[in-house]
């Protein structure tokens, strides 16, 4: 199953470029509020269901939307399936800041951290969502950190791994997320958050190829971090197809 949230954070964006020909198409009516956690536990808790049932069914279900949060719903659908999943998370980024380290503030920036335990009011108890073990994490590349996202962790359990290496995986069956900006811009136009020096896109369909071949991963989250109409899509598909 192929499941769309056209949205960036809690924007719904109806015009937005999917590297896939989405099965489901999840559209919410937000509450008029002003926490933006409130907003998106709506769409999270459609994530969760669509997902649990699939995984139930013997799906793996593929997950794409416009950020990274969108994780949060994902891994909870796998967890009411009855699975504890470890996680592959190929980002540029660490999205390991909390409110109190973001000097942005920009909240597609704390996922990862979330998932492993931080924040638990803001989205975990309202979705359901149990905390995944540091152990069971593993970031591949991470190259554009801010100083508290390394502070952080040189002294936590997630594993850091370069995209040509990514060492043991979790034994555990797996959440594999693709942030599409691991890739180097140069390869990816258009991206909101380019990070210069990164893989290119061929070492990047490479070490997921890898992932996948574990037999492991019960679902793919892609995360299109780029502006309508750049081509970053286009340019997507040829991955995505093969995966």
């Amino acid at each position: 199953m192929r499941l769309a949230l056209p949205y960036h954070l809690d924007e719904y964006r109806p015009d937005i470029d999917l590297p896939v020909d989405p099965d489901v198409v999840v559209r919410q009516e937000l509450p008029d509020v002003d926490d933006p956690w409130a907003r998106m536990a709506v769409l999270y808790e459609a994530v969760a269901e669509r997902v649990s049932e699939a995984v139930r069914g013997g799906d793996r279900p593929v997950v794409v939307s416009g950020d990274c949060t969108t994780s949060l719903g994902t891994v909870t659908g796998l967890q009411r399936a009855g699975l504890a999943p470890g996680i592959v998370w190929f980002d540029a980024h660490g999205d390991v800041q909390t409110a109190e380290t973001s000097a942005s503030g920009y909240l597609g920036g704390f996922p990862l951290r979330m998932l492993v335990g931080y924040g638990r009011h803001l989205m975990a108890e309202r979705i359901g969502l149990r905390d995944v073990p540091e152990e069971r994490a593993v970031l591949v590349d991470g190259r554009d950190l801010d100083p508290p996202e390394v502070e952080y962790l040189r002294t936590a359990r997630i594993r850091q791994r370069p995209v040509h290496d990514l060492g043991d995986l979790p034994d555990a069956p797996l959440y594999l997320h693709l942030d599409c900006d691991v890739i180097d811009p140069q390869d990816l136009p258009g991206l909101l958050f380019p990070s210069p020096g990164g893989p290119r896109l061929p070492a990047v369909a490479t070490a997921i190829r890898h992932v996948l071949d574990t037999g492991r991963v019960a679902a793919l989250g892609i995360a299109c971090t780029w502006r309508d109409g750049s081509g970053a899509a286009q340019r997507m598909r040829a991955l995505t197809d093969r995966l």
